[in-house]
């Protein structure tokens, strides 16, 4: 099955896409996705495979994360989504067990709020705190993106701890991260948002304030930014 999924994988590459991906997902040297390899899958074709061979046996599903191609570390993960519904702990084990590779920006969005963020809605959440506070760039990432889960059934007072504890981090990935997921708890509760935007505005990255504050109202986006 997995030398299926391959050669499907093949058919589908594109030579011209996958020169247009290594430049946006900062494929060069000394930048946050050096030597990531990309092939020129389209997302919405990735999806489809894993739809389509959603019962790899999860022993190929490694061998794909293992994979030095973007887009089979991409499609593993979506695999692995569907089956976290199936044996959610064998699958949340699998997938910290792996987390080393699930090393680029894109691959922690689609996989930490299914999966990671799923199985700690009921569960301590102490995980991610320790992540959050990691010296690997991905491992905080999740740690932060794995809090949609938690927005979504109207809990903020995890993305905020671990928001605040962001607010120094360094990299602009993680500014970006940060706003997104404050923008994300502003779409269900505003005042809880602007209390924090009020405390931190003056102080926080300007790239996690301009992605937090998206969706407000023009007058009070410059309020802020002027802040």
């Amino acid at each position: 099955m997995l030398e299926a999924l391959r050669k499907e994988m093949r058919t589908l590459a594109d030579p011209a896409r996958a020169r247009v991906m290594q430049g946006f997902f900062k494929t060069g040297p000394g930048q946050y996705g050096q030597g990531d390899v990309f092939v020129g899958i389209a997302v919405p074709q990735s999806r489809t495979l894993a739809k389509k061979f959603a019962q790899l046996p999860l022993a190929d599903v490694k061998q794909l994360l293992q994979s030095e191609v973007h887009e089979e570390r991409l499609v593993a993960l979506l695999i692995l989504i569907g089956k976290y519904r199936g044996d959610p702990e064998k699958i949340a084990k699998f997938y910290l067990d792996n987390l080393g590779r699930v090393n680029n920006w894109d691959l922690v969005d689609v996989s930490a709020p299914g999966i990671l963020g799923a199985h700690l809605l009921d569960r301590d959440r102490a995980m991610l705190y320790r992540l959050a506070r990691s010296k690997v760039l991905w491992e905080r990432r999740v740690a932060i993106i794995s809090t949609l889960a938690f927005i979504r059934k109207g809990e903020f007072a995890d993305t905020l701890k671990i928001a605040e504890m962001l607010l120094s981090d360094r990299h602009d990935l993680m500014h970006k991260a940060v706003g997104w997921m404050l923008r994300e708890v502003g779409k269900r509760d505003l005042a809880t948002e602007e209390e924090f935007l009020q405390r931190h505005c003056r102080s926080m990255p300007k790239t996690a304030l301009r992605y937090a504050i998206e969706r407000l109202p023009e007058q009070k986006r410059r309020a802020y930014m002027q802040a």
